[in-house]
């Protein structure tokens, strides 16, 4: 189930065109990685933001990466983004450079709600992450507050704790020059932690009031929210988004607030707020909820989130923007509009990503989710031979759980190849929620073509007499064209879609348009040679 935020602030103070069927039309080619646009290209094709010479490009992780929270552990970062309700959940990344990352695990295996921003943090040399769920199934607790525990970033992570503090979201820890623990939540809300850090040890406090938007700004609301602490040379800065993470592309904005105490008072920076997307014209709209973070280079960084212009269906992508320190000791984001490539920030780079294609031991957690699954919901997933079989669930891709990836290019391709086993019905598609998918599934007697979260009619699915059949999908932004083959090699168009609208702005939830996979019914299906190229799209040519 999504949810709309705003509803649960309360509690916390596409159209498309279908085509007959037909031999397959000319599609976008694989962008050679000479002329990728302005990004550099790592493992098929995906975009990357280094580009080998020193600087990089925005954004450094492509697709949907919400709330974007950085610990700098040494010479290692780590990340961690919101994960709603996929599951596993609680995806981390790690980077040497703040530029190149690659994933580590996935923390969160039992589905405890919808999970949104979180806040991870080290202390006495073990590491916690705090997690504000939405439990819709607990309506009397329906904002809690989880932290899990682990010796290391890989883990292993314990169970969630409850932490019996509720109304509340977007934790950020800190340690005050007491050595006391608190975390800071949405609203300019603070409570005190007990020494282990796993409870409340006091109330929940008012502490900060946010900056004073002006009246004639046109954003969301206000929505103070997203506190993160950075201790600096004996000022404490809490780092906060304003305005609301989606709406118009002005909404969100990182403001910034200094105490000599943990206790406040909190003084407003000068120049705030220090990032904001002005214009609908520029590349990234809705720039917000940062996190400050000391580079390798021993500069400072802010990592936030922004959506793409024109192009939400990917959601909210991590970004990263140079700041300074003026000389009466305020940080100054430098990066402009993002719009051109930055000097990196140094260190060690390496890999960046990860293939997306075949199905890999490791695959379900670092790369595949699964959508609002039932407990036990790993039990339906089998790898083996380098093949996924998934117990079918529900009567359509609404209710059966599906598996699905995180895309962070423009355009791409996605082909695979299916087999029912009993009364399944399987296919591929591109998912949004249970309300707003798209996509082509084989049953035992024909295709089901789906649209705006419902079956096609006019016209229907093709008959069909085979079990074992090639889907592919070609995204060519936010324009959507599935396809059909016996052997994988010729193929039949099966219709055509256009998806811009599948977005938060259309279905609430602050969620992404993702591929991935579904199988419905009583029995199997068995999926083989799932493969994922990224594609030159019309906006992906090359720029001055």
């Amino acid at each position: 189930m999504t949810v709309n935020r705003r509803e649960t602030f309360l509690l916390a103070l596409a159209s498309a065109g279908a085509t007959l069927p037909g031999r397959a039309l000319a599609t976008p080619k694989a962008a050679p990685s000479s002329t990728r646009a302005r990004w550099g290209a790592t493992v098929e094709g995906q975009r990357r933001a280094d580009l080998g010479n020193g600087t990089y490009l925005n954004p450094v992780l492509a697709g949907d990466r919400p709330d974007p929270n950085v610990l700098k552990d040494g010479d290692d970062y780590y990340a961690a983004f919101s994960s709603f309700l996929y599951y596993p959940g609680v995806p981390i990344w790690h980077s040497r450079d703040l530029v190149n990352w690659t994933p580590v695990i996935a923390a969160l295996k039992a589905p405890i709600g919808n999970v949104w921003a979180l806040d991870i943090a080290k202390h006495d040399g073990r590491y916690f992450i705090y997690i504000p769920v939405l439990d819709d199934n607990d309506p009397g607790r329906a904002l809690k507050t989880y932290v899990i525990h682990a010796p290391s970033m890989k883990g292993p992570w314990c169970d969630p704790i409850d932490m019996r503090i509720d109304g509340l979201i977007d934790p950020g820890h800190a340690v005050g020059e007491d050595g006391k623990r608190y975390l800071f939540f949405n609203g300019g809300n603070r409570v005190q932690l007990s020494d282990d850090g796993l409870s409340a040890a006091g109330k929940v406090q008012h502490v900060y009031g946010g900056w004073p938007i002006p009246e004639n700004w046109i954003i969301e609301g206000f929505a103070l929210e997203g506190p993160k602490i950075t201790r600096k040379d004996g000022w404490f800065y809490m780092f906060s988004g304003q305005g609301g993470t989606a709406g118009p592309p002005t909404s969100h904005m990182v403001v910034v607030a200094r105490s000599r105490s943990i206790d406040g008072p909190w003084e407003n920076c000068p120049h705030n707020p220090i990032v904001r997307t002005a214009s609908r014209d520029e590349p990234w709209w809705s720039r917000g909820h940062a996190t400050a973070v000391e580079g390798p280079d021993g500069k400072w960084w802010l990592v936030y989130h922004g959506y793409e212009n024109g192009l939400r269906t990917l959601g909210r992508q991590m970004l990263l923007e140079p700041i300074e320190w003026t000389a009466d000791g305020w940080p100054r984001a430098t990066g402009g509009d993002l719009s051109r490539p930055l000097p990196k920030p140094g260190g060690a780079g390496g890999a960046h990503g990860q293939p997306l294609s075949g199905f890999n031991p490791d695959a379900i957690g670092n790369k595949l989710t699964f959508w609002a699954p039932r407990p036990g919901y790993l039990d339906r997933a089998r790898i083996a031979g380098h093949a996924l079989t998934l117990t079918g669930q529900g009567t359509g891709p609404a209710d059966a759980s599906p598996l699905l990836f995180v895309a962070g290019d423009r355009s791409y391709e996605v082909r695979v190849e299916l087999e029912l086993d009993g009364a399944t019905q399987a296919g591929l598609i591109l998912f949004y929620n249970e309300k707003l998918f798209c996509g082509l599934g084989v049953g035992p007697e024909k295709l089901h073509a789906y649209r705006i979260g419902q079956e096609e009619r006019w016209p229907a699915g093709a008959p069909i007499d085979t079990r074992r059949l090639h889907l592919r999908l070609v995204n060519d932004e936010d324009v959507v064209t599935f396809y059909y083959s016996r052997d994988g090699k010729r193929w039949t168009k099966e219709r055509s879609f256009e998806v811009a609208g599948y977005n938060h702005n259309v279905a609430d939830g602050f969620l992404s348009l993702r591929p991935g996979l579904y199988a419905a019914g009583e029995g199997k299906a068995t999926f083989r040679n799932l493969a994922y190229r990224a594609l030159q799209g019309v906006s992906d040519s090359v720029r001055p």
